[in-house]
């Protein structure tokens, strides 16, 4: 590329958004672990177990769309730290099933909202038309940027999805 061409009208505030986009996401997670030692994923594991008396591994994964090895290995984190254990279902012993602990019902009851559930919350009062034109716009960011490659969940979240828990600062 050429450094003394001029960059074209607008560019210039599409890569400022961008960034804001990704420091937002940023400064959001890292809030999440520093204030209560949980990942943006790992909070939305917690929840999707609360809403449910019996779920496995498997469940958790489709219902919040990772891989079961990246849920497996956020259940271990989360297990180790005492927030979930893991038993044995009466009606098929082959099956794990997975619960909150007394500790895990806790952590959620003190965590913030998720980045995404805010951004939903917004993105279903637009007119139809403008989350056409928002997706149509993101997905030619996508092309632009050379990411159609990159599997992602649906989840407002930067780095690697399996972080290890970190201790939270207890106010």
């Amino acid at each position: 590329m050429n450094q003394n061409r001029k960059t074209p009208p607008g560019c210039d505030e599409v890569l400022i958004a961008i960034r804001r986009v990704i420091q937002s996401i940023e400064l959001h997670s890292k809030h999440l672990v520093k204030q209560f030692g949980l990942t943006g994923p790992q909070l939305i594991i917690l929840r999707e177990i609360s809403q449910t008396d019996e779920i496995t591994a498997s469940d958790i994964s489709k219902a919040i769309s990772l891989s079961q090895a990246t849920v497996t290995g956020v259940l271990d984190r989360l297990e180790k730290r005492g927030y979930v254990v893991r038993k044995q279902s009466k009606q098929d012993r082959r099956r794990a099933l997975v619960e909150l602990t007394a500790s895990g019902k806790h952590i959620l009851e003190t965590a913030p909202p998720l980045m995404q559930e805010s951004f939903i919350e917004q993105f279903v009062e637009l007119q139809t038309w403008e989350q056409h034109m928002i997706l149509s716009s993101l997905h030619r960011l996508v092309a632009m940027m050379d990411a159609k490659q990159i599997v992602a969940a649906p989840l407002l979240t930067t780095g690697v999805i399996d972080t290890p828990l970190e201790k939270p600062k207890i106010p």
